[in-house]
């Protein structure tokens, strides 16, 4: 199986478990919102109306999921290149929308009922239906989130995340009933004004955690060091560097990174070892390695082999430098080229970097230096 085949197969397979795993919760979350309706309406209970409008909102933002979804597997074109990946985070933020919204509708009722309150009338049947709806809500709600993770979906962790706290609310109507019916004290409006500020909180960070994803966020670490332990794993290959991850949706990753290899290697055998590893690379991780640089490394002169261990004890006695690496010195030229990954540690990136150049270049006064301050896009 080829690469563009296999990346279909595993698109194809997580987009068939994210829509059967947002159906399954359409059809919980509607049966729950009719139950709950219905004795909320009988027992004269804001608190659980509300809950039934929290399971309908769910059901939408389920529905939102396999939309999302479904437009984000669409074919690249020639207007989007890279696919529609990305539109599953704006259902993301979509659903951390609705979970803010019904927060905030469900503060505002509750805020009323303090100000006018209603005396609730709860039965047993009622109550008991209420209590299996939050078990029903605590397992819907992880099996969403586990999925999602699985799966590597915002949408359906977010989903996962708004079942759990409904089934809190749906558990605080119980409080509230067994208070009403032991001291004859209502405390349900109390408990959904504080409940939904659980909820308001909790839509907050969802959406500040989509947001952040649309900006772009740093490579993940882990994913980063494995690319790189992959690479480093081929003989040949004396380093790995200058890792660059674009992501074109949850499950799609582009990138580039740079490779040291020995100035003995002809072209021939560059292309096949490149080729090898592109291939091992997506195999492991599913990411396309669209470019793959080359840095030649000095290994036939004794001299210029010192000389690059001198100026590796130079660039590293000062704080913050992380790496070197694209070291190349041409000696009938007197030209000296390498790079230096300074830490966002540093208070002074720029300070450091200059300052470690100067002191090779006062170490090899004679010699041109060609420099670049670099980026550890996966820093810890």
């Amino acid at each position: 199986m080829n690469n563009n085949n296999q990346m279909e197969a595993i698109s194809n397979s997580r987009e068939k478990t994210i829509v059967k795993t947002s159906i399954i919760g359409i059809i919980a979350n509607v049966f729950l919102a009719g139950f709950k309706a219905v004795i909320g309406l009988l027992t004269n209970s804001i608190a659980i109306v509300l809950d039934a409008v929290n399971n309908i909102s769910d059901a939408g933002s389920s529905l939102i999921t396999i939309i999302g979804t479904k437009l984000a597997g669409r074919e690249p074109d020639k207007k989007h290149p890279f696919g529609y990946g990305r539109i599953e985070y704006l259902s993301a933020m979509i659903i951390s929308v609705i979970v803010l919204y019904a927060g905030i509708t469900s503060f505002v009722e509750s805020v009323k009922q303090i100000i006018h309150p209603e005396t609730p009338e709860y039965n047993t049947v009622s109550l008991i239906i209420v209590a299996v709806a939050v078990v029903v809500k605590i397992l819907l709600g992880r099996y969403v989130k586990a999925v999602g993770k699985k799966v590597n979906s915002d949408s359906l962790i977010n989903s996962g995340e708004d079942a759990t706290l409904d089934s809190v609310i749906s558990a605080s109507t119980l409080v509230a009933a067994g208070i009403f019916l032991i001291f004859g004290l209502s405390l349900e409006a109390w408990l959904g004004a504080l409940i939904s500020l659980v909820i308001i909180k909790s839509g907050i960070e969802m959406l500040k955690d989509t947001i952040s994803q649309i900006l772009g966020e740093k490579n993940d670490p882990e994913l980063a060091k494995n690319i790189k332990k992959t690479v480093i794993g081929f003989p040949e290959v004396q380093g790995a560097y200058d890792l660059v991850l674009n992501n074109y949706g949850p499950d799609t990753w582009n990138g580039s990174i740079h490779i040291e290899v020995p100035d003995t290697y002809s072209a021939d055998q560059l292309d096949l070892l490149i080729r090898n590893i592109q291939m091992a690379v997506y195999k492991q991780h599913q990411v396309i390695l669209t470019a793959i640089g080359v840095y030649s490394v000095n290994t036939k002169d004794e001299e210029v082999i010192a000389m690059h261990r001198k100026v590796r004890e130079i660039v590293f006695s000062h704080p913050h430098v992380k790496q070197m690496h694209g070291f190349y010195l041409i000696k009938d030229k007197k030209a000296l080229r390498f790079d230096l990954v300074i830490s966002f540690d540093a208070e002074d990136r720029k300070a450091v970097y200059a300052a470690a150049v100067s002191d090779v270049q006062k170490a090899f006064p004679g010699y041109t230096l060609q420099t670049t301050m670099d980026t550890d896009f996966a820093e810890e």
